[in-house]
């Protein structure tokens, strides 16, 4: 294990082993807290997309905010949104997940209006966007309706990124980046399977192929095809393992080349972007 690959398993909290109950445990009582602490707010909110992130996240707010009604004078909530562009490919999965988390409310918008309309714009003041550029408008638009709703009902607005994510940049910047509270930091992607499992999450939500399906020419693009890299090798580099040459390089360029995504605006006070691997 080289420098960097101790280095990223520090900054992003990861461990080779977990005990799936002590997580899920730890993480509910997080959400708990993050909630008694802020006395202004009843609850979260998370967009659903029926894959294995949103699912995860979901249930462990759902569970929190139970746990507190069961606890205290009550009025906490889990909002599930269900942001389609259009007609979404697996929306029974996004039903399913939906089932299984028991939101306290659900809410539905389509996002397709609001993101042509943009586009449009832009093309109308001589700006022409890739598809891989509306994919981002698509997650940023998605994000401004969670703050929206969630603004409209006191709730904090949950992410889903975990380590394995984190570790190659894979979301977009202000869109499914940008969130109040992230409950499955420090976990990699098998790691959240095993929490899913313990959960009893329907299997087919958990062993489903990730995908972002956020750009229309590639719909449906397996996540490993567009990083390079596959998550079996991501994780076990997370984990302190060994991975092959190929991976390695692979995996420490996307860390590398995303660390302005972790953080915050730069200013002319911060160092960290100066700093050599």
């Amino acid at each position: 294990m080289n420098k960097l690959q101790k280095m990223v398993i520090e900054e992003l909290k990861t461990k080779a082993v977990i005990d799936p109950k002590e997580e899920i445990r730890n993480r509910i009582d997080f959400l708990k807290q993050y909630l008694l602490k802020h006395s202004f707010s009843k609850g979260y909110i998370l967009g659903i997309s029926g894959g294995q992130d949103s699912t995860l996240a979901g249930k462990l707010a759902q569970l929190a905010v139970d746990e507190l009604n069961e606890s205290t004078s009550g009025g906490y909530h889990f909002l599930a949104v269900r942001l389609p562009y259009g007609e979404q490919f697996d929306e029974d999965d996004c039903q399913d997940a939906i089932n299984f988390i028991n939101p306290t409310k659900v809410f539905t918008v389509n996002i397709k209006n609001a993101v042509d309309a943009s586009v449009a714009s832009l093309l109308n003041a001589g700006v022409t966007i890739s598809d891989f550029l509306k994919g981002n408008e698509k997650a940023r638009e998605r994000m401004k309706v969670q703050y929206s709703i969630g603004g409209a009902h006191n709730c904090f607005v949950i992410g889903t990124d975990h380590a394995s994510e984190a570790i190659t940049g894979f979301f977009t910047k202000h869109g499914d980046g940008a969130c109040d509270v992230v409950p499955l930091f420090g976990l990699n992607k098998s790691q959240g399977k095993l929490l899913l499992k313990e959960l009893g999450c329907p299997e087919h939500l958990y062993k489903k192929t990730p995908t972002a399906d956020l750009e229309e020419n590639k719909p449906a693009q397996p996540d490993e095809v567009a990083l390079g890299v596959t998550y079996e090798d991501i994780d076990k580099y997370l984990e302190g393992q060994e991975v092959p040459q190929t991976s390695k390089e692979r995996i420490e360029s996307l860390f590398t080349n995303s660390k302005h995504k972790r953080h915050a605006a730069v200013s002319i006070y911060d160092e960290w972007w100066k700093m050599k691997n």
